[in-house]
Formats: structure tokens, C-alpha cells, sequence
């Protein structure tokens, strides 16, 4: 059984981490799956099953170091930490650190002859007459988000960008969730690497059944409902949000947000929505594990975000059957076939125009036959089915 590292900064709530989830827990029945963190005790870890194994490099969450741990921990990061040795196949699951720690050298392991060694690993010949070889692990980095900006455009974001070109070097192959994705990647670094679009996996079982789940709502039954679900950084344009917000307010068209979700900027967002006078109809509800009720239950559910890489989260709600109203990024191809979804022009002017009409004509949700959600799950089980096989084509 091949043994498979994957990395990944932490196991926070966050949509590349469920994706990581679903995805280990789905493929420890055929490889022998641990996932490093650079920071221990995220609430998904939870969540893996007992077949699948979790190492970090810090005991404790990011948010438990001070300002001197953290520059100390970067530069160690930079310069001394290395992964595990031991593994057949590296992957570095998320952009930023994980990815740089797993292109560094890592020790090869010995491999006699008649192993079975795998054809996409490297061999080098210790000597002609010698059935003793050296294997190379395989190296692989996915690609969640806008490369050119996830990193922003300040000068350290520059420096970055010129050694990371270097780092993505080290990689046998990238793998991509959006086409979008691996243009802007491409424009940035170029395309002399081997590259492959995989979408992500989601545990779709797991999403309707948790969805299930009885909790209090806070939704307002007399009220249109949207919901968000995001990390609350500068990427997902919650501020943004709230300003429309108070102005379809203004204009007598009204509607409640729902925010699921937490990060560094909910101070930030609070302030704002406290004077903007948004307190009863703009609401941030903090970091749920399990927002799959909340998804559900909603009217609509809005990514109105600057930048996407895919949107894992639009799958969660297409899995639900939701109404989807998102902004023109990348994560339009998460919604391309899905006849519930109404893209924005990613402009305030083109979401407040867009949310204004949404509004004021509130479009009903059709009923779905149990023929009809029958006919869905079996359409949603072929496309995962598919996205597994092409993770195992890549792995090995």
C-alpha cells in the first residue's frame, strides 16, 4: 500500500480543509494516507476516520502564538523544518507555506529491485551492475485560489511570487481546481510544468445527511434569507457586501444576511455593520462546524467574493439544491451547468443592480420530485466518482 503525505497548513474550518477531509477519508481504504499540519488541533481533524493519521509540526492552533513565535516559526519554516522522510508521494494540498516546507530535499529512500517501483517515480542507478536503486518521492502541489492574487501586491508579495517560481519547480506535477485557476498560475510563472485540472472532492453524502441536523435558525420566516459561508479575510469582500447591503436597505428593498464563517477581519466587519446602522439585518454567526443546516435552509446562498479558486462551498449548496448567486471569478465554472446560479459583475454598481433585481422579483424555488432529487444524487455521484479516479491516476 503506497504511503501518501499530504500537507496543509492546518485543519480549521476552511474549504480546502474539508476537501482534504473527504478526500483522505475516502482514499485511506486503498493508500496509507497521513496529512501534516504545520498547526495542530484544528476542529477537522475530528472529522477523519481512524485509518487516516495526522502528524503536525506544532502542537498548537496559529492563533496561540505571539508575534515573535510566529516570525521565529516563519523563519524555521524558511530554513530548518523539513517534512517526514519515509513517504512515496508528497502532496502539498494548499498554497504558501505547506508548499514551500514540501519542496524542500527530502532524504531518498533505498529500493531493491522487484519492488515495484511506480512509473511515475525517478530511479537512479547506484552503479551499472547494481540491483539496488534509489527512489525519489513524488512530488505533487495543488492549486486552490488566484495565484497572482492570493498573496496581494505589495512588495513581499513580489518576493514571493519570483522565489515561488522555483519552488513550483521542485514538483513533479500541479494540480488545478479551475481552469482559470491554471491560466492566472501560468501568467505568472508560466506553463513549463506538468499540470492537470482535478476538481474537488466532497463527501456528498456526508453533506445531506448532516444538513438534516436539527438546530435553532435564526432565520426570519417573513424575511428573504441569504447566506454566506467564508472565512472573513479581504479575499471574500464581506465588507463590500455589507455596503450594498445597507443601500438595498435604503432603497425599501430588504432582505437579512447570514454570515458563517470567522477570521482576521470580523472586527472589521462588525464596525461597519454597527455604523451602517446593520446590526438587525446584516449577521455574522462566527465559525460553525457543521453549516450544512444553515446552507440548507436559506433562500439563497451568495459567494460575492473578489477572487475564487473554484468555490468549494458553491458544491456544498449545489448538493442542497440551492439558489446561487455569486461574482464573475473562477468559481463561475463551479456553477457553469447548474441552472439555479446567476453570476455578478463583480463591481458594487453590478451587485447592488443584481441583488436589487433578485429581490424585488424573489424568483421561488421550484418543488423537486423524489424521481427528480433520485435522478440529482445519481448525476452528483457519477461527477465524484470521476474526480476520484483522476486523483488516483495522478497519485499513483
Amino acid at each position: 500500500m503506497k504511503k501518501v503525505l499530504f500537507g496543509i497548513t492546518s485543519l480549521t474550518l476552511g474549504g480546502a480543509e474539508r476537501v482534504l477531509v473527504d478526500l483522505s477519508n475516502r482514499l485511506s481504504t486503498d493508500y496509507d494516507i497521513t496529512i501534516f499540519t504545520i498547526y495542530d488541533n484544528g476542529i477537522l481533524k475530528n472529522q477523519l476516520n481512524e485509518n487516516v493519521k495526522v502528524i503536525s509540526l506544532y502542537n498548537k492552533e496559529f492563533k496561540e502564538f505571539n508575534k515573535i513565535q510566529r516570525l521565529i516559526i516563519s523563519f524555521k519554516l524558511l530554513f530548518l523544518d523539513k517534512p517526514p522522510e519515509g513517504y512515496d508521494k508528497y502532496i502539498a494540498f494548499l498554497e504558501g507555506p505547506i508548499t514551500r516546507l514540501f519542496a524542500k530535499d527530502i532524504n531518498k529512500k533505498k529500493n531493491i529491485k522487484n519492488l515495484g517501483v511506480a512509473q511515475t517515480s525517478q530511479t537512479i542507478a547506484l552503479n551499472n551492475n547494481s540491483d539496488e536503486r534509489l527512489e525519489e518521492e513524488v512530488k505533487i502541489a495543488w492549486v486552490h485560489n488566484d495565484i497572482s492574487k492570493v498573496f496581494g501586491n505589495g512588495f513581499i508579495s513580489k518576493i514571493k511570487r519570483y522565489f515561488d517560481k522555483r519552488i513550483y519547480q521542485k514538483f513533479n506535477r500541479i494540480v488545478f481546481v479551475s481552469k482559470e485557476n491554471q491560466d492566472d498560475f501560468n501568467k505568472v510563472y508560466g506553463n513549463k510544468f506538468d499540470e492537470i485540472i482535478i476538481r474537488n472532492y466532497l463527501d456528498y453524502n456526508k453533506v445531506i445527511e448532516k444538513s438534516e441536523e436539527k438546530i435553532e435558525l435564526p432565520y426570519d420566516k417573513n424575511d428573504i434569507n441569504l447566506l454566506t459561508v467564508c472565512r472573513l479575510e479581504e479575499q471574500k469582500a464581506i465588507d463590500r457586501f455589507v455596503k450594498i447591503h445597507a443601500q438595498l436597505e435604503k432603497e425599501g428593498i430588504h432582505c437579512k444576511v447570514y454570515v458563517v464563517g470567522d477570521g482576521s477581519q470580523r472586527y472589521n466587519i462588525q464596525r461597519l455593520i454597527d455604523k451602517l446602522d446593520e446590526t438587525e439585518s446584516f449577521y455574522l454567526l462566527g465559525a460553525k462546524e457543521n453549516p450544512y443546516p444553515y446552507i440548507k435552509n436559506c433562500d439563497y446562498f451568495c459567494l460575492l467574493s473578489y477572487y475564487e479558486g473554484y468555490g468549494m462551498v458553491l458544491d456544498e449548496a449545489k448538493i442542497l439544491n440551492k439558489p446561487i448567486i455569486i461574482t464573475d471569478t473562477a468559481a463561475r465554472e463551479c456553477v457553469e451547468n447548474y441552472d439555479k446560479s446567476i453570476v455578478l459583475k463583480n463591481t458594487e454598481e453590478g451587485i447592488f443592480d443584481g441583488l436589487k433585481q433578485i429581490l424585488e422579483y424573489d424568483i421561488e424555488n421550484e418543488t423537486t420530485t423524489k424521481k427528480q432529487k433520485e435522478a440529482y444524487i445519481n448525476k452528483i455521484k457519477k461527477y465524484y466518482d470521476k474526480i476520484i479516479k483522476d486523483i488516483e491516476g495522478t497519485i499513483g
